[in-house]
């Protein structure tokens, strides 16, 4: 278990929502929580690492986190998920839009189908969460949604158009939802992720080589891990963040 380094009280007890839950930046966001007592609940398409999840937390945190199995891609499941993610507190603290699907393509292989898919997961599902959560929060006083962007369109990452679109895009996105939902206290920032050395990420696509250099182009030289970025979202989550909507956080250790 992660020694996060701050305490938020105000979490505690709070019902969280959290996609792509299950593994990489998205577990260490629903470890994060689970540690701050937080009612967590959080959706996924794979339920065997949901499941490793929650077994873990169990043994590490005791305040395990609810779990159902959710394609955000269908936004009528989405949403009735994160209706009941606020059932047993009768409101919503926090909305994490944390799924995503970094896929490679090929440009000029790209079909209308591809696409679609990998807008509907980095994109669409941001949104339709955001409208859901929304509905709840501003009937409750207010609360934080954080969308996912990306360092990748910065980066010109080959092969990567259509996810770094889709990342480019969600800032414009945060920037109109907290002009949009601002005047019920509803805040929406977007977080920004360098490159994190998830296990996936190590898996698919970073050999040893590719760690280097991007250590090399960070200032802070040592490897980004999952946990620094949701120590960043705790921080969004918790009304210490309470003046800050419209904004882009960055967790990239200064990527040059």
């Amino acid at each position: 278990m992660t020694a996060y380094q701050t305490r938020y009280p105000d979490l505690e007890g709070q019902a969280v929502f959290v996609s792509g839950g299950a593994t990489g930046i998205g577990a260490a966001i629903v470890e994060a929580f689970s540690v701050q007592g937080a009612h967590t609940y959080f959706v996924d398409i794979d339920v065997e690492a949901a499941e490793e999840l929650m077994h873990h937390l169990a043994g590490k945190t005791g305040n395990v986190p609810f779990f159902h199995r959710c394609d955000v891609t269908d936004t009528a499941e989405l949403k009735s998920a994160i209706t009941r993610a606020a059932d047993a507190t009768g409101s919503l603290c926090a909305l994490v839009n944390n799924a995503a699907n970094d896929k490679r393509f090929i440009a000029e292989e790209v079909t209308e189908e591809d696409w679609e898919a990998i807008v509907a997961v980095n994109l669409k599902h941001q949104f339709f969460a955001a409208q859901a959560a929304y509905g709840i929060m501003s009937g409750n006083g207010g609360g934080s949604i954080i969308n996912f962007g990306s360092i990748a369109p910065t980066q010109g990452v080959k092969n990567l158009a259509v996810y770094s679109s889709c990342k480019a895009a969600a800032f414009g996105l945060t920037r109109s939802l907290a002009r949009d939902f601002g005047e019920a206290g509803v805040r929406v920032n977007s977080v920004v992720p360098g490159a994190i050395l998830t296990e996936r990420q190590l898996r698919d696509w970073i050999d040893e080589e590719t760690k280097r250099d991007i250590i090399a182009r960070q200032c802070i030289k040592r490897p980004m891990q999952a946990d620094d970025v949701a120590e960043m979202v705790l921080f969004l989550a918790s009304n210490a963040s309470r003046g800050c909507t419209g904004q882009e956080f960055k967790v990239d250790g200064g990527n040059i």
